[in-house]
């Protein structure tokens, strides 16, 4: 037997079953443009936020704003202004788990060592224990081969854990360069989601003004899926948590349809963006999936949905179908108008220091009313105390078995009104969420998180700082992938809001939770599908997570449905603006040039206009 790790054993030892001893065997492939000793580096443009308050978040980040994107090129690209960086002084490098645990976050530690080492046999990878607390109080275990043996291509984050998630405060940011200046780091790697990345964006920024040498790294790793833009295809972790719930979800389908007299409402992980119902309602077929993002694009109050769900499950009931599935993601709750502003109101008052027992009697008229309405298990879950970012502990919110209820009490309302003449309804309630967090990654997810590690060896040889690791053209093959870094301010946004008919307050600059384009292709699909799920019983079990054969290779159907190497795109675009320089140059054909003003001038006509900031807020709308 092989010693097990006990919960603050980090680091330890794992004792691996004969699948995860397998597992631990794959090694991912870098593809070539991260191989050899030579570290290529292809300068484009300044990457600017597009963001119509871009000035905002110019002057809140002066000393990264408007860095260059990065693009890294294998050794035998010929290209004239790449730098190309052959020594490869010792360094050392912190690392820190800085979100909660997303499958594949082990092999961006991985990857980041087997680059580090290849390039310096005596550089060091420092690892800081228990996440952020563990960075203040500079709690360190030294990264090395026989660490990392039992948590290869494993899950979960328990080789150096996470504690508060967060690099926030005056306190925090003076603790953080401390310990970086104490441990000589030449960088820190943060891996994280939206709250981390701008955590590290601000971190980087302020190590710039104070002239600390750490450069600061982020890595889009969170199972949300909600890190996605121009840059960021997808996060690690997303697809591994997509699969095994949709396998649950999948099994859950088979025995509804099997015994034939029962609904299942299924609650899944996602915070306030739906891209895991999304992709699992993609992959496993449900009856019903209800988005946050149709709910307040529409604005659909809980009666909405509970009358939406019970003319479905009516519609069911005159084929004979007395069972169904309906997925629900935990940020609906936020979605909903009405139990939102329920949830500010209770949130405002916990700030006011008003105890949780006297929170009901302070409610506004309207908010005591449906305060009252809701059944006792919910009120005691929206009076929980809000999280670290002031959002709602959606996790502890049973949405599900609300819904699930309203359903019931309407069904059965139906049937004594005769309106109704089906069977009496049967609900069970399940959430699927920590099950998944810490799972065996997919194989997708183990090559993204070890390629992810080389990007960050190559952001720290290039001395560049604020910057994000970032893989593109994802849905192709490793061989094809493109790898680059961009700078974290160049994803942040400002959220904008209202308070009377003339009051605009602007929040500060910020990595932002990207929600499910109700434009995209992805979505499109499933309204595609919609009414064959809902009527057809065309449930689909993508089973087990597999390192072979069928299944192996498979990725998310939103990444691969979408069209987004926007940095492919980018280098396509100046591909052409060279090749127009080439053909239209002094003692060209008067038609050639003729032509090419003609479609200059309306090409650039048409940018001016798509890119103006009216437009734009159009297009918002």
């Amino acid at each position: 037997m092989g010693s097990v790790a006990m919960d603050s054993d980090y680091g330890a030892p794992r004792e691996l079953s004969p699948l995860q001893k397998a597992r631990a065997l794959y090694r991912p492939e870098p593809p070539p443009c991260l191989q050899g000793t030579t570290v290529t580096v292809e300068y484009g443009d300044a990457a600017i936020a597009a963001d119509n308050d871009a000035h905002v978040i110019s002057h809140a980040f002066p000393h990264t704003y408007g860095q260059p994107l990065a693009h890294f090129l294998g050794k035998t690209a010929n290209v004239p202004d790449a730098s190309i960086i052959t020594e490869h002084p010792v360094v050392r490098v912190g690392i820190v788990f800085s979100g909660r645990q997303s499958p594949g976050g082990h092999n961006v530690i991985w990857g980041l060592y087997d680059a580090i080492k290849a390039h310096n046999s005596n550089s060091k990878i420092i690892g800081f224990l228990g996440g952020t607390d563990g960075l203040f109080a500079q709690k360190t275990m030294e990264i090395t081969d026989e660490a990392l043996s039992s948590y290869k291509n494993q899950g979960g984050y328990d080789m150096l854990g996470r504690t508060r998630d967060q690099i926030r405060t005056t306190e925090q940011v003076k603790a953080a360069m401390a310990t970086c200046q104490a441990l000589k780091l030449d960088a820190l790697v943060i891996i994280g989601g939206v709250t981390s990345n701008t955590d590290a964006a601000q971190l980087a920024e302020t190590f710039a003004e104070f002239k600390c040498p750490t450069k600061v790294v982020g890595v889009p790793v969170t199972l949300n899926g909600d890190l996605k833009n121009q840059f960021v295809e997808t996060t690690v972790g997303f697809d591994t948590i997509c699969k095994v719930n949709s396998q649950l979800i999948s099994n859950v389908c088979t025995d509804a349809l099997s015994a034939e007299k029962y609904y299942y409402f299924i609650r899944l992980m996602g915070r306030k963006a739906s891209h895991v119902a999304l992709e699992c309602a993609l992959q496993s077929h449900p009856n019903m999936v209800i988005l946050g993002e149709e709910v307040a694009a529409s604005k659909l109050t809980i009666f909405d949905i509970t009358k939406q769900i019970c003319d479905d499950v009516q519609a069911r009931a005159q084929k004979d179908k007395y069972h169904g599935v309906v997925l629900i993601p935990e940020g609906l709750v936020e979605s909903i108008p009405e139990l939102y502003a329920l949830l500010q109101e209770i949130h405002g008052l916990h700030n006011k220091g008003v105890s949780v027992e006297n929170i009901s009697s302070h409610l506004s008229p309207w908010a005591s009313a449906l305060f009252q309405f809701l059944p006792p298990f919910i009120r005691n879950q929206l009076l929980l105390h809000p999280e670290s970012d002031d959002s709602a502990q959606l996790s502890q919110i049973e949405i599900e078995k609300l819904l699930a209820q309203l359903v019931e009490n309407e069904m059965n309302k139906r049937l004594k009104e005769g309106t109704y003449n089906g069977k009496k309804f049967n609900a069970i309630c399940h959430f699927f969420g920590y099950q998944a967090r810490g799972a065996l990654p997919s194989k997708f997810d183990c090559d993204y998180g070890y390629v992810l590690g080389h990007v960050c060896y190559h952001i720290i040889a290039a001395g560049l700082n604020g910057y994000m690791a970032t893989v593109t053209n994802l849905k192709s093959p490793v061989n094809k992938w493109k790898c680059g870094a961009a700078p974290i301010t160049s994803m942040m946004t400002v959220k904008r809001w209202s308070r009377g008919p003339a009051t605009s307050q602007i929040g500060k600059p910020a990595v932002h939770m990207a929600s499910v384009d109700l434009k995209g292709k992805a979505y499109e699909l499933l309204r595609q599908n919609s009414s064959s799920f809902m009527m057809e019983d065309i449930y689909r079990n993508p089973g087990p997570l597999q390192f072979e054969g069928p299944g192996a290779d498979t990725k998310p159907i939103s990444l691969c449905v979408e069209d987004r190497d926007y940095m492919g795109r980018i280098k396509q675009l100046q591909e052409y603006l060279e090749k127009v320089k080439s053909i239209v140059k002094p003692g060209c054909s008067q038609d050639v040039l003729k032509a090419a003003l003609s479609a200059m001038a309306s090409v650039t006509e048409m940018l001016t206009i798509l890119s103006s900031p009216s437009f734009s807020s159009q297009a918002t709308i």
